[in-house]
């Protein structure tokens, strides 16, 4: 009850976790903005992208929903089709499952609003030791949900008004994701992960296809991980250990400097 009483919490995690999600805003505002365009120009009021953006809540489904609302109505299929989509986040879920304990309430609201992007943010973030992890990662969720809700209603409002070509605007998002990549890059000390990423994600895709090669990565990535797991965690104590020990020899020199000069 105290930290829910306690603005000093939730303010500092915000004006740490705002920053993180100002490129999520670009590209969720531009395809949600296309979703509710997309929506209106098929016929539909701008209570749909609404309501689906807040319940359905994954681009990529509400996207491929446009052309089953337009179909016969098969449900089975609707399902299959969402799961299949959806399948990557069992993956972010059981990635998150030691870093969503112990947060309480915020663990529902964690996990309805995990994306993609949010996904790659909270578990990527380095969160100063001054702000809570779990104000952190919750602001991180509710920004980017509010991102892409309030995108696909002003589309859905103003889609009939649009006149310039959208035609591209999905590439947003890719772009957006080689930002986050890079960044990750450039903060960790050691990059196995990341070529093991893309090596496994080249190979699935030449074996699977683009259409189906997501899944097949993602269950290749998470049993190398699994199976790595000990010997990346040496790698990162060894080059934590190193990180500290140069930090410490730096500040004994500086102090030196100081003393001398003095």
């Amino acid at each position: 009850m105290r930290e829910s009483t306690n603005p000093s919490k939730w303010a500092a995690a915000l004006r740490v976790a705002f920053p993180y999600t100002i490129p999520i805003f670009a590209g969720y505002w531009f395809l949600g903005l296309t979703y509710g365009i997309l929506m209106n120009v098929s016929g539909f009021s701008f209570v749909w992208p609404m309501m689906m953006a807040a319940v359905i809540y994954s681009g990529s489904v509400e996207f491929v929903a446009v052309k089953v609302l337009l179909s016969s109505f098969h449900p089975l299929q609707a399902f299959v089709m969402a799961f299949m989509i959806g399948a990557r986040h069992l993956f972010y879920g059981i990635t998150m499952l030691d870093r969503f304990k112990h947060k309480g309430w915020k663990k529902p609201l964690l996990i309805y609003f995990m994306s993609d992007e949010t996904f790659s943010v909270n578990y990527t973030a380095k969160i100063p030791k001054h702000v809570d992890e779990g104000w952190f990662m919750l602001w991180v969720s509710v920004l980017d949900f509010i991102y892409w809700l309030s995108g696909a209603t002003l589309g859905g409002i103003f889609g009939n008004l649009i006149t310039f070509s959208t035609k591209g605007l999905d590439f947003v998002m890719t772009s957006m994701f080689v930002v986050i990549f890079v960044e990750q890059w450039m903060k960790d000390k050691s990059h196995v992960s990341a070529i093991l990423g893309i090596v496994l994600s080249v190979i699935s895709l030449l074996l699977f296809g683009s259409e189906h090669f997501v899944i097949p990565a993602m269950i290749l990535m998470l049993l190398a991980l699994v199976a790595l797991r000990p010997r990346l965690g040496r790698v990162e104590a060894v080059k934590e250990t190193e990180y500290t020990s140069d930090s410490k020899e730096s500040e004994l020199y500086l102090s030196e400097r100081k003393e001398n000069v003095g």
